[in-house]
């Protein structure tokens, strides 16, 4: 590629309101810090892949691995032995241990079930999603269909849009719109 080509865009960036997000955050003066397990990074790199992303993407926990949801994220032991890493509690856990621990306004979570096979009694295409800023935490069971790739990606697209649902909420108003 030449310095004069045109870069193609990202597409992990692509059908998701990603540019939206980033603006709203900008706007709000706003951070964002995720903890991932089964994208394993695909929500930070899809916010990353936005032009001044830099302004409020803090970073993320990758942890896949159930011992991490512990050591990096703050889960708890009890949660994560009488619950499983794919469970509503899991997922508020790290939603607040990725915001605690990157120091960001907004922590997301994901952690669920992307196949081929189920997981602890969970069906393939289970996926919890945490969101956790200020004066709001919530978490939300997802039922994704397709392979692999396409679980992982709606998992994140729906990520985006509901932390950008949250952003733009009122002050004072909870996730039920009182």
């Amino acid at each position: 590629m030449t310095a004069t080509s045109s870069v193609s865009a990202d597409p992990l960036t692509a059908d998701a309101p990603v540019a939206d997000l980033v603006h709203a955050l900008t706007a709000a003066g706003q951070t964002v810090a995720t903890a991932e397990s089964l994208t394993a990074g695909l929500l930070s790199a899809t916010i990353a892949g936005v032009p001044g992303a830099s302004a409020v993407l803090r970073g993320g926990l990758v942890v896949y691995a159930t011992d991490l949801k512990h050591s990096l994220a703050g889960v708890s032991d009890e949660v994560l032995e009488t619950e499983g890493p794919v469970a509503a509690s899991t997922a508020e856990q790290l939603a607040v241990g990725a915001r605690t621990k990157c120091g960001a306004d907004w922590g997301v979570a994901l952690t669920g079930v992307a196949g081929p096979d189920s997981q602890d009694g969970h069906a393939v295409g289970t996926v919890f999603l945490g969101l956790a800023g200020p004066g709001h935490t919530e978490v939300m069971r997802l039922k994704l269909v397709g392979d692999r790739w396409t679980i992982r990606i709606s998992a994140t697209h729906t990520a985006v849009r509901e932390l950008l649902r949250c952003v733009r909420r009122p002050a004072g108003q909870d996730a039920q719109g009182e």
